[in-house]
C-alpha cells in the first residue's frame, strides 16, 4: 500500500475542517458571482439588443470570421517558421561542435528569456520606422516574428530533449556499425525525437494560437481586436467577448485533443524507445 510523503491522510477532524472551508469558498464564490450578474444586469448585458447582433451573418463575415482568419493566418506563418527556426538552433545544440552549441543555445535561452509581447512591440517599430513592410502588412510580420522567435526557442529545447530523452545504447550501437556522430543524430536519433515530440508541438499550437491576441496592442485585426471593433459598434462589450472566448475555447479544445490523442497513439504502438514527451513546455536546463 502506497503512503504519501509529503501530505498525510486527513483523520476526522481534518475532513471537518476541510469540509467547512470548501463550503465556505463555495459560498464567497456564489456571492462574487451573484454580484458580477446583478452588476452586469444593471448595465443590461444579457439584454436581446446586446446578444442579438451575435447571431447575424454580417456580424461574423465582416468581424469574426476576419479574425479567426487572422490569427489562424499568424498562427500557421509562426508554426512554420519556429519549425524551421527550431529545428535549426535544436540540431544546433546537439552539434559535436563546441562553438555551434554554445551559440545556438545562446540564442534559444536568449529568445526564451523575452516576453512576446516586447518583441512583437520591438520588431513593430524597426518595421515602420525603417519602412521595412507596408503599412498594412507591419502588424502581422511584427507578430510572427516574435512569435517565431519564442516557440522556436521552446521547440529548439524540445527537440533537444527529445534526443537526450533516447536511451544512450542507441547512439553507442550506431557508432559502434561504423557511422559518424552526425549520422547518428541524423538517421536514429532525430526521427525518434520528432515523433516523441508530436504532441508536445500540437500543444505549443495552442500556446501560438492564443498568443497572438497580443497582435492587439499593435493593432493586429486578429480575432480579439475584431471582437474589440464590434464591441464598440454595438456597445455589448460583455457578449462579444463572451463569443470571442468561445472561439478560443472551441479551437484550442480541439488542438489539446490532437495532442491528447496523438500521445495516447505514440505510447500506445511504441514507435519510439521512450514515452511520448509531455505536452507542457519543457523548461530550460543544463547541457548534457
Amino acid at each position: 500500500m502506497s503512503t504519501s510523503v509529503l501530505f498525510d491522510n486527513p483523520g476526522p477532524k481534518a475532513r471537518v475542517r476541510y469540509r467547512i472551508v470548501a463550503g465556505l469558498g463555495i459560498v464567497v464564490a456564489l456571492i462574487i458571482a451573484w454580484l458580477v450578474v446583478g452588476k452586469l444586469n444593471e448595465y443590461q448585458e444579457f439584454s436581446g439588443a446586446k446578444w442579438s447582433p451575435m447571431a447575424t451573418w454580417s456580424t461574423w463575415r465582416y468581424y469574426l470570421l476576419i479574425g479567426l482568419w487572422n490569427t489562424i493566418k499568424a498562427a500557421g506563418l509562426s508554426v512554420l517558421g519556429a519549425s524551421i527556426f527550431g529545428f535549426v538552433f535544436g540540431t544546433g545544440r546537439l552539434s559535436q561542435n563546441r562553438l555551434v552549441r554554445i551559440v545556438s543555445g545562446a540564442v534559444v535561452e536568449f529568445f526564451r528569456a523575452i516576453p512576446v509581447l516586447i518583441m512583437m512591440i520591438f520588431f513593430f517599430g524597426i518595421y515602420a520606422y525603417n519602412g521595412v513592410f507596408s503599412a498594412d502588412i507591419n502588424p502581422l510580420a511584427a507578430v510572427v516574428t516574435a512569435l517565431t522567435l519564442y516557440n522556436g526557442s521552446v521547440m529548439a529545447e524540445l527537440l533537444r530533449s527529445g534526443v537526450h530523452s533516447l536511451p544512450s545504447g542507441q547512439r553507442e550501437a550506431g557508432l559502434s556499425v561504423g557511422l559518424s556522430p552526425r549520422q547518428v543524430l541524423r538517421s536514429i536519433q532525430l526521427p525518434q525525437a520528432v515523433t516523441a515530440m508530436l504532441p508536445a508541438l500540437v500543444s505549443q499550437l495552442v500556446v501560438i494560437l492564443k498568443d497572438t491576441a497580443l497582435g492587439t496592442v499593435i493593432t493586429y485585426p486578429d480575432l480579439l481586436q475584431q471582437g474589440q471593433n464590434l464591441s464598440s459598434l454595438h456597445s455589448n462589450v460583455f457578449a462579444a467577448l463572451v463569443v470571442v472566448a468561445l472561439i478560443y475555447i472551441t479551437v484550442n479544445w480541439g488542438l489539446t485533443s490532437l495532442a491528447g490523442l496523438l500521445e495516447r497513439r505514440i505510447n500506445h504502438r511504441g514507435r519510439t524507445s521512450g514515452e511520448a514527451i509531455p505536452t507542457a513546455p519543457v523548461a530550460a536546463g543544463a547541457e548534457d
